[in-house]
């Protein structure tokens, strides 16, 4: 038998379709579950079903461009690129655990990368699990810099905010003074994304003294928070009926705010972190990353 008749077929990368969302699906849980459960860390996917539900999501978003990696006609991996705000978040990036070594990762972050910079976004940026030391490797490779040390936090509601502050469910004439406190701390806005989680009913503001001084998408895994300083943090935090997914990302060099989750019952669940290409301004206030970035 002759060397190329055993060799694998080359990787095709395409742009994603509804159709894809299953076999993806079953690809996303399978692979973060078989590389936490070697770190004997929980899987940040629970299930296919939920796997499923975000990779529709994202599928059928008229923001995100996803593709896939096909070999043989199979699907072996995908990828997702966030395109709601002029800072890129790259993810879910999955390779079936029985496909790997075929350069099917990097040639998936090569074809949202070439997105980006088609586009013209001012910057690209992800979260990876920190265990995780062939995806840090593969990302500093293609330029990625090292931004924040991150924990995933999880556990029961707190229950409690800061004296002097309230928060409520946010609404569409809350998304200037949203938008206006991320391009303070962050030199770029989100507008895109808590435009969706206000449709979707997860976004919520906090105010002190009548200004809007915090915001948050979700308290959770998919969700970002923004505020001028902790206790607007804190006011998010504390008010959270839940911390959906997996738990929410925090810097660790908030060591004030890490703290206070500790002090309040809160655990860590597992070390990420956030890693940058293009412009990055030294955030200007307090912050919590999704999982995009």
């Amino acid at each position: 038998m002759t060397s190329s008749a055993t060799a694998p077929s080359a990787v095709v990368i395409r742009r994603a379709t509804a159709g894809d969302v299953d076999a993806c699906a079953q690809i996303c849980y399978d692979a973060f579950t078989t590389i936490n459960a070697e770190h004997n860390f929980p899987p940040d996917f629970p299930s296919p079903a939920v796997a499923k539900h975000v990779l529709s999501l994202m599928f059928s978003h008229p923001k995100f461009f996803c593709v896939v990696a096909d070999q043989n006609g199979k699907v072996v991996g995908s990828n997702c690129l966030d395109e709601r705000a002029a800072i890129a978040g790259v993810g879910p990036i999955t390779v079936d655990p029985s496909s790997q070594n075929l350069g099917a990762g990097r040639q998936l972050m090569a074809a949202v990368m070439v997105r980006a910079a088609e586009h013209n976004f001012a910057g690209v940026r992800l979260v990876q699990a920190a265990f995780h030391n062939r995806s840090m490797s593969l990302y500093a490779k293609l330029g990625f810099d090292i931004r924040e040390p991150l924990v995933v936090m999880q556990g029961s509601a707190i229950c409690k905010i800061p004296a002097g502050y309230s928060v409520r469910p946010a609404t569409l004439s809350d998304l200037d003074a949203c938008s206006a406190l991320c391009l303070r701390v962050h030199g770029h806005n989100r507008t895109g994304e808590m435009a969706d989680a206000i449709e979707q009913g997860t976004g919520v503001v906090g105010e002190h003294s009548g200004r809007l001084t915090a915001y948050t998408s979700v308290i959770g895994f998919f969700g970002h928070a923004v505020a001028d300083n902790n206790e607007g943090l804190q006011a998010l935090i504390g008010a959270a009926s839940e911390f959906a997914g997996p738990g929410f990302l925090l810097p660790t060099r908030n060591t004030e705010l890490f703290r206070w989750c500790l002090n309040n019952g809160l655990r860590v669940v597992e070390p990420m972190t956030l890693m940058s290409l293009g412009l990055y301004n030294e955030p200007a206030g307090a912050f919590l990353p999704s999982i995009n970035f």
